[in-house]
């Protein structure tokens, strides 16, 4: 073997190694970002199961305004809110689970195409960081805030295309849309289901 010959060799061996150690040092990092990002993870679950619940929600609130006596209205309520809180703790822990475990294979095949090293390193430094600490807790504030202004500023442009909705859906449906439809409508304004959610089968 030659001189030149095993150098080259030695080089390209070091070479290897070296791109070895980093590509295991950007894995290390992406693995503790994604760590670091598990409550945004969890949050996300979180977010699913709610929302998967609100049209039940919503149908539940508009049938308990419309088909369900007063006087019985408070107790029904309740009871309706109990199931939806027993199925939110059923299904949040299997869906918080589940996310957690798939994160790391979601998340890395991303973050390794999209960031060298140096990047992950910064990206680790900052959500450790305090004030990114701090900001991710003010973040439900922030949206809040924003929420609360952008429904006042819209609601009297939106309320009228949701109650034509509720109409038409009702319609298309072949569910009445009078009489019990205009209290539904009511209902609507509030952020529940109108005319056809009375109708709704599982409510027979």
């Amino acid at each position: 073997m030659n001189k030149h010959f095993k150098t080259a060799l030695i080089g390209a061996t070091l070479a290897a190694a070296v791109s070895g150690a980093w590509a295991q040092d950007k894995a290390a990092l992406i693995k503790q970002f994604i760590e670091l990002q598990r409550p945004g993870v969890e949050a996300l679950a979180r977010g699913l199961v709610e929302e998967s619940s609100l049209p039940i929600a919503r149908a539940g609130a508009g049938y308990l305004q419309t088909q369900v006596p007063e006087a019985k209205r408070e107790a029904a309520g309740k009871a309706a809110d109990a199931e939806l809180k027993k199925y939110f703790d059923d299904a949040y822990p299997l869906v918080r689970d589940k996310a957690v475990q798939l994160a790391p294979a979601a998340l890395t095949p991303v973050l390794d195409q999209n960031f060298n090293e140096e990047e992950m390193r910064q990206l680790v430094a900052w959500v450790s960081s305090p004030v990114s600490k701090k900001y991710q807790e003010l973040n439900p504030q922030l949206q809040n805030a924003l929420t609360e202004k952008l429904v006042a500023e819209t609601r009297t442009s939106v309320e009228p295309k949701l109650r034509a909705l509720d109409t038409n859906v009702a319609k298309a449906l072949g569910a009445p849309t009078d009489g019990g439809a205009a209290k539904g409508n009511g209902a609507s304004s509030s952020g529940t289901s109108g005319s056809a959610a009375p109708k709704a089968p599982a409510k027979k």
